[in-house]
C-alpha cells in the first residue's frame, strides 16, 4: 500500500493504544519518506496461503511498501511478481529487500500508478489499500481471467461478498500496539450469464436442455428446461471458471436427478453429469454452448478519473 494510504488506513480503524501512533504519522502524511503502517509478516504468511499461492503462480501487489509480500511470495513458495508503489523511498527499499532476500531474479518493483498498472499477467493479486481505492479497481478486476485469486488486507469491496472471509491476530499492527486484521479472498468469476443448451442420451435417445443462468459476481441462479418442463436449479456454484448445480425434473413420466459440474471456456462448458433415478444410473459426458448472452448483474464502479 502506498504510504498515505496506509497511514489513512490505520487512522479508519484507531484503536485507543495506537492513537499516538497515528496521530503523529497523520500530521506528517505530506511527507511520504515518513513510515508507513507495513503488514505484520504473520498477515503477509496468511494472505498468502489464503491465496494458494505456489511456484506457477504470477503475483502482482498493489501497494507494495517495503516488497514483503512479494518477496515472502518468490522465496517461500517460488512465485514470480512485482509490486507497484508511489513512494520512490519504498520502491528502493523493496529492490534491496529482494536483492537481501535473493530473489531478485524473479521479483520487480515500480514505482508506479496502480490504476496504470496492467494486471493480466497475474494469478493473485494482493493488497492493502483503501475501501473507496478497492470500489474503483473493482470493475478492472472482474474483467481479469477467470480464476484470478485476490487477497485484500481489511478492507471489502462491498457488494462483491468474498468466496473466503478470516479474522486474524495481527501483533504490532499499530506501531507495535497489536490489532486485528481481516482478510477476504475472492476468485474472479467466469461470465456466465446466458442461455445454454445442449443434449444428453437417454435410453437410445437425446433429451433436450436449455438452462437460462443469470449471474451477480459469483453468485449464479436460474432455471432450465428439461423433458419439455421448466424447473429451478438448485446448488448452483461458480468458483472462476468451475460450475456445478443440481435439479430434479420429470423425464419419460418419472423424475430423474441431474447433478452437474464443468469448467467454462468462453462460450463453451465441458464436464460430467451425473443421472439419477428409479430406472436410470449413469454418468455421461456434458458439453453445453452458450446460445445467448446476458448482462451480468454485477455493479459497476466508475474509475477514478
Amino acid at each position: 500500500m502506498h504510504s498515505l494510504q496506509r497511514l489513512l488506513c490505520a487512522w479508519a480503524y484507531p484503536m485507543a493504544a495506537a492513537s499516538v501512533f497515528v496521530a503523529t504519522a497523520l500530521a506528517e502524511a505530506a511527507d511520504l519518506s515518513v513510515p508507513y503502517v507495513p503488514t505484520p509478516q504473520v498477515v503477509v504468511d496468511r494472505m498468502l496461503q489464503m491465496g494458494k499461492v505456489g511456484p506457477r503462480d504470477y503475483l502482482i501487489d498493489l501497494g507494495s511498501g517495503d516488497g514483503r509480500i512479494v518477496v515472502t511470495a518468490a522465496k517461500k513458495y517460488g512465485a514470480r511478481g512485482f509490486g507497484v508503489d508511489l513512494n520512490p523511498q519504498r520502491i528502493e527499499e523493496a529492490n534491496e529487500n529482494a536483492r537481501k532476500a535473493g530473489v531478485t531474479d524473479r521479483v520487480a518493483f515500480y514505482q508506479r500508478d496502480l490504476f496504470e498498472t496492467d494486471l493480466g499477467d497475474a494469478s493473485v493479486i494482493t493488497m492493502y489499500l483503501l475501501p473507496n481505492v478497492n470500489l474503483q479497481l473493482r470493475p478492472k478486476l472482474l474483467e481479469l481471467k477467470p480464476g484470478v485469486r485476490i487477497v485484500s488486507h481489511d478492507f471489502s469491496m462491498n457488494e462483491w461478498k468474498p468466496d473466503e472471509f478470516l479474522q486474524m491476530d495481527a501483533p504490532g499492527k499499530y506501531g507495535g500496539t497489536d490489532g486485528q486484521s481481516d482478510l477476504y479472498l475472492w476468485i474472479v468469476p467466469a461470465k456466465a450469464a446466458g442461455t445454454w443448451r445442449w443434449q444428453l442420451p437417454l435410453r437410445a435417445r437425446q433429451i433436450s436442455y436449455e438452462l437460462a443462468l443469470q449471474q451477480t459476481f459469483q453468485v449464479i441462479s436460474g432455471t432450465i428446461v428439461a423433458g419439455g418442463k421448466r424447473v429451478p436449479i438448485e446448488k448452483a456454484r461458480l468458483r472462476g471458471s468451475e460450475i456445478a448445480f443440481s435439479f430434479t425434473a420429470e423425464v419419460d413420466g418419472a423424475p430423474l436427478k441431474h447433478d452437474f459440474s464443468g469448467r467454462m471456456e468462453g462460450d463453451n462448458i465441458s464436464g460430467t453429469a451425473t443421472l439419477s433415478g428409479a430406472k436410470v444410473q449413469s454418468q455421461v459426458q456434458w458439453d453445453a454452448k452458450r446460445a445467448a448472452k446476458s448482462a451480468n448483474r454485477a455493479a459497476r464502479v466508475p474509475h477514478r478519473g
